[in-house]
């Protein structure tokens, strides 16, 4: 089904839903133009130096980061229950061992405004330029949270990417319902 252009919080309780309870996918490719996907349950979407823009946080080990670090750009996709396996096996498994969209059944789809997949399966589409990125300084983190999301000293670098697209099928209010 076709996608149409939606403003960046149409849904936005459901994709936070989603994310937060099976994952939404991130989505980009490699070196060699491999598409990729990995499982976030962390990110934030909003507004940032009056820009739309996703945040979304990638450990250095991650084989998306070296994927996002390439080109610059990432898709978010909003997945509907029924992909919560796809959502398990790209959470657990390294893009640099398999192909994930083979592996989970999904069709990448070159994404309209960057350089980086989209899932076509997902009713729901964010591409994003990154135009700013920070690492996670372990000073600066509060114990509770550096004790429980920090044992093996992975920090996660913070992508800022500005959404130059959202897009949603029709249905994806029914299809994204809790």
């Amino acid at each position: 089904m076709a996608k149409e252009k939606i403003r960046i919080t149409a849904h936005y309780d459901r994709v936070i839903d989603a994310m937060t309870s099976r994952g939404l996918l991130l989505g980009s490719y490699d070196a060699a133009g491999k598409p990729n996907l990995m499982t976030i349950g962390w990110g934030s979407l909003g507004s940032i130096w009056g820009m739309p823009i996703w945040t979304v946080l990638v450990r250095p080990s991650r084989y998306t980061y070296s994927c996002i670090e390439h080109n610059g750009c990432f898709t978010v996709n909003v997945p509907e229950e029924s992909h919560s396996m796809a959502c398990a096996l790209c959470g657990s498994r390294s893009g640099r061992d398999l192909d994930k969209f083979a592996e989970c059944k999904l069709t990448a789809e070159r994404g309209q405004t960057v350089l980086a997949p989209a899932v076509a399966e997902c009713p729901i589409v964010y591409e994003c330029q990154v135009v700013h990125s920070n690492d996670v300084l372990p000073a600066k983190l509060a114990d509770q949270i550096l004790s429980g999301a920090y044992v093996d000293d992975d920090y996660h670098r913070v992508y800022f990417g500005k959404v130059l697209s959202a897009r949603a099928e029709a249905d994806a209010a029914r299809r994204l319902a809790p």
